[in-house]
Order: C-alpha cells, then sequence, then structure tokens
C-alpha cells in the first residue's frame, strides 16, 4: 500500500492499494471548502489521472460531516466588498473546473457520505460516478435560503441527475433530505448501515477495480456522450467499442470466456 498524507489546514489524505485510491477529507470539523483546500484536491486528482494502475477513487471523511460546503470564515472575510465578491466568483469558477475534472476523469469515483453533504460538499458528491449514503447522512443544496444558488455545478448536475422536477424541488425549496430519500429519489445509488459504510464501498470498489481499465474509461465516455448536445452517443460506443476490440486484455478476456461457454 502507498500512503501519502496531506497535512495542515486543508489536510486531504491520499491511500493506493490495489488499483483503488481512497481520498480522506480531513479537514476539521466539516471539511469545509476553501482554496487551499481546493488546490489540494485539484492536485491529488492530478497525480492519481497519471497513476495508471488506479482504477477506482473513493472520496469518504473522517468528520462528521462529509463535506458541509464552503468555508465560512473564507465568505465572511469577502462577501462585503466588490473585489472579495469577485473573489469568490473566481473560486467557485475553480470549484466547477475541478469538479468537472473529477467527473470526466479516468477513474470510476465512489463518494461515501455518511454525514452532512451539502452545497460545494453535495456538487462534490454529484460529480462523482456513483454515490454510497448512511440513513442518518443528509445532502441538498439550499444556497437559496441565503440569497444565492449553488454555483459549484449544482443546478446542471442536479437536473442531469434527478430530473428538472426534482432539481427544482430541491433547490427553490432549499430542502434537505436523508440518505434514504436521496435513494428513492435516485441522488444516491445504495444506503449502507453507518457500521458497515466503508466495507460496503471497499467492495463495490474491489468488485469495479477487477474490469480493464480501458473499458471503464470506455464506458464512462460514452454514457456522458448522451447527455451532451451535438454527440453521436451510438457512433461513440462503436468506435470504442471496435478500440477496445483489438486490446489484448480484451481478447484475453473474451476468448476465456467463449471457451467455458462451449
Amino acid at each position: 500500500m502507498e500512503s501519502t498524507t496531506m497535512s495542515g489546514p486543508s489536510a486531504i489524505d491520499v491511500q493506493i492499494d490495489d488499483g483503488i485510491a481512497i481520498i480522506t477529507l480531513a479537514r476539521p470539523p466539516v471539511n469545509a471548502i476553501d482554496p487551499a483546500w481546493l488546490v489540494r484536491l485539484e492536485e491529488t486528482l492530478d497525480r492519481l489521472e497519471h497513476t495508471e494502475s488506479v482504477r477506482v477513487l473513493r472520496i469518504r471523511s473522517n468528520q462528521q460531516a462529509f463535506c458541509a460546503g464552503a468555508d465560512l470564515d473564507f465568505m465572511r472575510a469577502h462577501f462585503a466588498s466588490e473585489v472579495g465578491r469577485k473573489l469568490i466568483i473566481d473560486f467557485t469558477r475553480h470549484m466547477q473546473v475541478v469538479y468537472a475534472r473529477l467527473e470526466s476523469a479516468d477513474l470510476v469515483s465512489i463518494a461515501e457520505i455518511g454525514g452532512a453533504a451539502l452545497g460545494g460538499g453535495f456538487e462534490l458528491a454529484l460529480a462523482c460516478d456513483l454515490r454510497v449514503v448512511t440513513a442518518s447522512a443528509s445532502v441538498g443544496l439550499p444556497e437559496a435560503r441565503l440569497g444565492l444558488l449553488p454555483a459549484g455545478g449544482g443546478t446542471q448536475r442536479l437536473v442531469r441527475i434527478g430530473g428538472d422536477a426534482l432539481a427544482r424541488r430541491l433547490i427553490l425549496g432549499a430542502e434537505r433530505v436523508n440518505g434514504a430519500d436521496a435513494v428513492a429519489l435516485g441522488l444516491a445509488h445504495w444506503i449502507a448501515p453507518a457500521s458497515e459504510l466503508g466495507s460496503f464501498s471497499d467492495a463495490l470498489a474491489r468488485r469495479i477495480a477487477q474490469i480493464p481499465r480501458a473499458a471503464l474509461v470506455a464506458s464512462k465516455r460514452c454514457i456522458a456522450a448522451a447527455s451532451a448536445p451535438g454527440r453521436d452517443g451510438f457512433a461513440l460506443e462503436l468506435a470504442n467499442s471496435a478500440a477496445l476490440l483489438a486490446l489484448p486484455e480484451t481478447q484475453q478476456r473474451v476468448r476465456r470466456f467463449l471457451d467455458q461457454k462451449q
């Protein structure tokens, strides 16, 4: 196992084991997002994307909250002045860039949500491919209550994931829902007991890590094309299938499967 700890006020711990990278959000008390934290996350993604052995990324927290959103001290220091407000917009733009990079990364990402995932924290989870929650989890985009909106990609991803009606319900109503409701509404994929959240996600990650990286990457690209205006997802399926069929690993796996069926 390789383990690297990024220490300091924006702590993010990274471990890599058997094709799985685990990012542990470790900034007390609620993993609040500030510019330094965002830079650390971007640096971590850059490192992992260039680590060929990594296929799956688990994002978890060692705090009570998964991630409660933007750092209140950062907001308090900047929202009152025009210059400060520009810094907030620049920070939000950077959040969009980093989350888009997570979403499109050549990795399958899993968010483990055992507590509050609100605002920018829920936007982080929405940028992941898969989400596992506990019953005690609380998710939502409550920015409208403060006269704001979820601008880290929240309005766009929530519509794509849950549909227009659900996005209007949660965003315009500034509503928070628990883990069971998140799964029922399609915001998360699985619910696990709090004591089993880590083991459930680990088993899921290990199952996915056994799948060829090229197949995972190609599948993600084709799925993304389905909601991209102007892209021919059907043609992309054929092009990626042709590329996969020519790979030695695919050849071996298909041959082994066919031999078993004789």
